[in-house]
């Protein structure tokens, strides 16, 4: 999470650029980007809340193994009229009133009171409590390891379109250096051809290079601010001009060669992969326990009171309305049993469903050998992706060096007349591209190390290079 010191001196500089109003830019390092990023991007702060709320009813399902333990206190007060004969009380709304059938109706009526304790408990159903425990659990574990593969790949990102602003950023002083070079070509131009040594038309073309030039310079500017668009909105935060921290990227990352080492089997894909693939193999382990039987262990403890004398049966004034009586307890009665219940037709319900999650764990499965042969090729190519650019790297001064050294003999082949400005425009061109290449040469070696790092499933490949 985004250290105290840095987020509050990145929200100072927020404050400070949103209330002046001006278009300075905030200067933030990588490792601040990723940390903004990591606290602020609303996909990881969703994944952190179902990954609490898998933990949660992993704890609820544990629970369910418990006894169930009921306490009830019910009084009441009414007649006990009985009457022999088939009732049924749809809805639940019949009243149950108990006593001995009565030759003629009575409105004696007197309180009552039932106390009743109740343990319910399914101890033993083949594993059943069991397996739904480890579904829950290997529910939690999915959804924390896509947490992580989230963060990783979210860290990758921010790196990524932190290292394209670098890129877009250096591409756009390399226009202005050009824009430069060809304003004094420009002046060169424009002398010699108000003195009649060149042709007029020398200094129109002249014109059209520092058009084209500021054209470059507004392309770049229009690359770099869309980059820096991509970047807030990874951060999380408004946009706004980022300055990208330029020092690490002025040198090469150490122990590149010793990278070639690895595997993908950490992966952070690859482990939420296998995650999903134990969540499906535990929930048909799960399934299956439905094939058998459940034992329950039932015990039940109740006491009653009534109003209504043991003789009211023979004597119809053995009542009385006193409350205290009604509800005081006089009989009690305690059961205890076992019993055994088993659905003889859920083998076959259910033996589609473990059918189902059969296929679908193989289909989990090759989901898994197919991310794994992506990363395995990704690794690959990211080695060669590392050779290629550090031999650019090592090669784009000797190309600057040669196009400089070009352009300077053809600016100066053309102040004395020695050749045409097509030739010394050409050379322009020339350095002009060497620049660029040696300005994104260094980045491609970064970029090539970050996909090494996507690659191998660990950031600190590339973090520890910072």
């Amino acid at each position: 999470m985004l250290t105290k010191p840095v987020r509050n001196r990145f929200l100072l500089l927020l404050f400070i650029f949103y209330s002046t109003g001006l278009p300075a830019q905030i200067t933030i390092s990588l490792k601040e980007a990723v940390k903004t990023a990591l606290d602020n991007y609303g996909t990881i702060k969703s994944k952190t809340s179902y990954a609490a709320a898998s933990r949660s009813a992993a704890s609820f399902t544990r629970s369910e193994y418990l006894p169930n333990m009921n306490v009830a206190g019910q009084w009441t007060y009414g007649t006990v009229n009985g009457q022999i004969g088939p009732g049924y009380g749809f809805g639940g709304l019949g009243v149950a009133s108990s006593g001995l059938p009565s030759p003629v109706q009575n409105w004696d009526a007197a309180f009552g009171a039932i106390y009743l304790a109740n343990v319910n408990w399914d101890f033993f159903a083949f594993g059943r409590a069991k397996e739904k425990i480890n579904t829950a659990e290997a529910i939690t574990l999915r959804d924390q390891k896509d947490l992580e593969q989230e963060i990783f790949e979210h860290s990758i990102r921010v790196t990524a379109a932190y290292l394209n602003l670098l890129t877009a950023q250096r591409l756009r002083l390399s226009y202005e250096k050009n824009l430069t070079r060809a304003r004094a070509v420009e002046t060169v131009v424009t002398t010699r051809a108000r003195n009649g040594l060149i042709a007029g038309v020398d200094s129109l073309l002249a014109d059209a290079e520092v058009s084209n030039a500021r054209i470059a310079i507004t392309r770049a500017r229009d690359l770099e601010q869309e980059q820096s668009n991509q970047l807030a909105v990874l951060m999380g935060v408004p946009p706004g001009e980022f300055a990208a921290d330029t020092l690490f990227i002025a040198r090469l990352p150490a122990l590149l060669e010793e990278l070639s080492a690895g595997t993908v089997e950490s992966h952070p894909t690859l482990q939420f992969f296998r995650s999903r693939i134990l969540e499906g193999e535990s929930r048909q382990r799960y399934y299956k326990t439905f094939y058998f039987p459940a034992f329950s262990l039932v015990g039940v403890f109740q006491t009653r009171a009534s109003g209504f004398g043991s003789s009211y049966a023979t004597d119809r004034t053995d009542f009385t309305h006193s409350a205290w009586d009604g509800f005081r307890p006089s009989r009690s009665n305690f059961l205890l049993g076992l019993g055994v219940t088993w659905n003889l037709a859920q083998p076959v319900r259910y033996s589609h469903q473990v059918r189902s999650q059969e296929l679908a764990n193989r289909a989990l499965l090759e989901e898994y050998n197919l991310a794994s042969q992506r990363l395995n090729a990704q690794l690959e190519l990211a080695g060669s992706k590392i050779a290629n650019a550090l031999e650019n790297y090592r090669e784009a001064p000797v190309q600057v060096k040669a196009a400089a050294d070009a352009y300077l003999q053809k600016s100066v082949m053309y102040k004395n007349g020695l050749t045409n400005l097509v030739e010394l425009n050409q050379t322009l061109y020339a350095l002009i591209r060497a620049e660029t290449d040696r300005d994104i040469a260094g980045n491609h070696v970064w970029q090539s190390l970050l996909m090494k790092a996507a690659a191998l499933g660990d950031y600190s490949v590339f973090e520890n290079q910072l």
